[in-house]
């Protein structure tokens, strides 16, 4: 990247220009369609129907029904929605730290976010961030992986013991009662109708757009049940994190058994940018196949688009609202066309395969860091989704948050653009374009290197800047 006087920075954050900056044949192809037509998807086009093709070969053959929109947050509430629809459940569970969307009910399901605005809503449920090194269970754990997803199973049974007052629930002002649909009041004469003895030994179920929906007592309390289970693939904001390989298929296990679905948010890491599959939560190995999977930023690599792609079985219970989506430009023909476009270049550049090695060799160079500075206590990563997490002492980890801070802005006097993410604003993110090279690997890891030994020298600022630093490893 460029300032508006010519200088050149390195771009190390940048996740939204996937294919790289401006890329030529991503500009050929919006510039193209848009000189031929650009309309709403009203209009029927093959590049829809192509583009919907293509992603559908990179997911497993469940997820085939897509829909179209213009931006992530728009594909998670979208998700919400289909979600809610589909199982007539209310209550979703989340990770801790994580962010969802800027939407009004993205914020609610955001911890990251609604921590510092209306607080936490009675229908969202938080559970631990799966981070090894700084969470509950680290990486001297046996098995943080169900450690993890015990967790949440906790959660969920919590939540359907403590219940909450019943009222009945609305999905488009009608209520699905003994298999058919119904109003509300026309739902609770029936349950007034039901025998005594059925309402205090087993309570009675009703069921929504074909799901078992939520037990009412006598006493009016709601066994809630669960809509959806809301998780970044990798977690960015969270602090870069690598969740265990496994915790998925367990949390998704224990989400499904309480009525809900899972929800697969690759909106930051989607697309190659794990090295080793396409999609990251892929990584969590090949038992687990998410319900919905949310797509955005790289998508479109700087055009507005995303994506939600999801089961047959869900889409048809959010057709049966009768009440149609429509996106006016989500899926427009140069939407469609700038899509296809970054597919073509993920393909002939080979980026997945790229991302595999040139992160594996940044990471490595991290390491060799690691091993020479005290104050970077973990590197963690996979492809070029990479965290390094800073802190102030190695006793206790405690994020060494104004040094992460003093550091980015050395680098960026140094022309290389870094940030910091996680609760304590101390974990290096590396989510760089896909064009990401090993020379520039090698620039920036200088240029860390030649930072992090001045601030030992002069700022001295913790524990970690004051240790005797070590000799780095031959490579």
């Amino acid at each position: 990247m460029y300032d508006e006087q010519g200088a050149e920075y390195l771009d190390c954050i940048n996740n939204v220009a996937h294919v790289g900056h401006c890329h030529p044949l991503v500009v050929q192809a919006a510039h193209e369609q848009n000189q031929v037509l650009n309309t709403n998807s009203r209009y029927l086009h093959d590049h829809l129907v192509d583009y919907a093709q293509r992603l559908s070969r990179t997911l497993p053959e469940t997820l085939c029904v897509f829909y179209f929109l213009n931006s992530g947050s728009e594909a998670n509430d979208l998700a919400l929605r289909l979600a809610r629809q589909f199982t007539g459940h209310q209550d979703v569970v989340v990770i801790d730290h994580a962010y969802h969307g800027h939407l009004s009910s993205l914020i609610d399901i955001s911890p990251y976010k609604f921590r510092d605005l209306d607080g936490q809503k009675e229908w969202v449920h938080v559970a631990p961030l799966p981070d090894t090194y700084r969470g509950l269970y680290r990486e001297d754990h046996p098995d943080p992986a169900t450690a993890y997803a015990d967790e949440v199973k906790r959660i969920v049974s919590s939540v359907q013991e403590k219940g909450r007052k019943w009222t009945p629930k609305l999905l488009q002002g009608r209520t699905q009662f003994g298999g058919h649909c119904c109003e509300p009041e026309r739902m609770w004469q029936g349950l007034k109708q039901a025998t005594l003895s059925i309402l205090v030994a087993t309570s009675l179920r009703w069921s929504i757009g074909g799901q078992t929906g939520s037990s009412v007592s006598r006493k009016g309390l709601q066994r809630v049940q669960i809509a959806a289970f809301f998780a970044e693939s990798l977690p960015s904001v969270g602090g870069q994190i690598i969740p265990p390989a496994g915790y998925f298929l367990q949390v998704a296990e224990h989400i499904r058994g309480a009525g809900g679905v899972f929800v697969a948010d690759e909106i930051q890491v989607g697309f190659g940018r794990v090295g080793k599959h396409f999609w990251a939560f892929q990584l969590q190995g090949g038992g687990f196949v998410p319900d919905i999977v949310t797509m955005g930023k790289p998508i479109g690599n700087g055009h507005p688009l995303a994506c939600v792609a999801t089961t047959q079985a869900v889409a048809r219970a959010f057709e049966a609202t009768g009440v149609e989506y429509f996106n006016t430009f989500g899926g427009s023909p140069v939407s469609c066309a700038v899509g296809l476009a970054v597919l073509d270049v993920l393909e002939k550049e080979q980026l997945q395969a790229h991302a595999a090695s040139v992160g594996s060799f940044l990471m490595e160079l991290l390491r060799q860091q690691k091993a020479k500075h005290p104050i970077i206590g973990d590197i963690r990563g996979v492809g070029l989704f990479i965290g390094v997490d800073l802190i102030k002492d190695e006793a206790t980890r405690t994020p060494a948050t104004e040094e992460a801070d003093y550091l980015v802005s050395r680098l960026k006097e140094n022309c290389i653009l870094l940030s910091t993410d996680g609760p304590g604003k101390n974990v290096l993110k590396f989510k760089p374009p896909m064009c990401f090279s090993m020379d520039n690997a090698r620039h920036v890891v200088a240029k860390l290197d030649a930072v992090l030994t001045d601030m030992e020298e002069v700022v001295r600022s913790c524990e970690t800047l004051q240790l005797q630093p070590q000799p780095c490893p031959a490579p």
